[in-house]
C-alpha cells in the first residue's frame, strides 16, 4: 500500500470513529447513562487520531505537500465528516488514488 493509500484508509477509520463518538457514544453517555461507550470509543478514536497524524506526516513528506495541504488535512480531522470531504478531494486530484487504497 502506498503512503497515500495508507493515509486515506486511516483517515476514513479515524473519521468513522469520530462520528461514532459524537453521534452514538456521547448520546449513550448523557442520555442513557452509559459512560463506558465514550471510554471505549474515545480510546479507539484517540489511537486512530495518532495514526492519522503519523500517516499524514508520511504522505505529506512523500508527496511533498505544501503547507496548506497539511493544515487542511489536520483541519479536516477536527470537523465531523471533514475527512470524508478530504478523501473525495484526494480521489479527484490524484488519478491513481482510487487504485492505491
Amino acid at each position: 500500500m502506498t503512503p497515500l493509500g495508507r493515509f486515506r484508509a486511516v483517515a476514513l477509520a479515524e473519521g468513522l470513529s469520530f462520528i461514532v463518538l459524537l453521534f452514538i457514544a456521547m448520546p449513550l453517555k448523557y442520555l442513557a447513562g452509559m459512560p463506558l461507550a465514550v471510554k471505549v470509543t474515545g480510546m479507539l478514536h484517540g489511537v486512530l487520531f495518532v495514526l492519522y497524524l503519523l500517516s499524514l506526516v508520511e504522505a505529506g513528506i512523500t508527496y511533498r505537500w505544501p503547507p496548506f495541504r497539511w493544515v487542511g488535512a489536520l483541519g479536516a480531522s477536527l470537523v465531523p465528516f471533514g475527512v470524508f470531504v478530504l478523501d473525495a478531494r484526494l480521489r479527484q486530484e490524484t488519478p491513481t488514488a482510487g487504485q492505491d487504497s
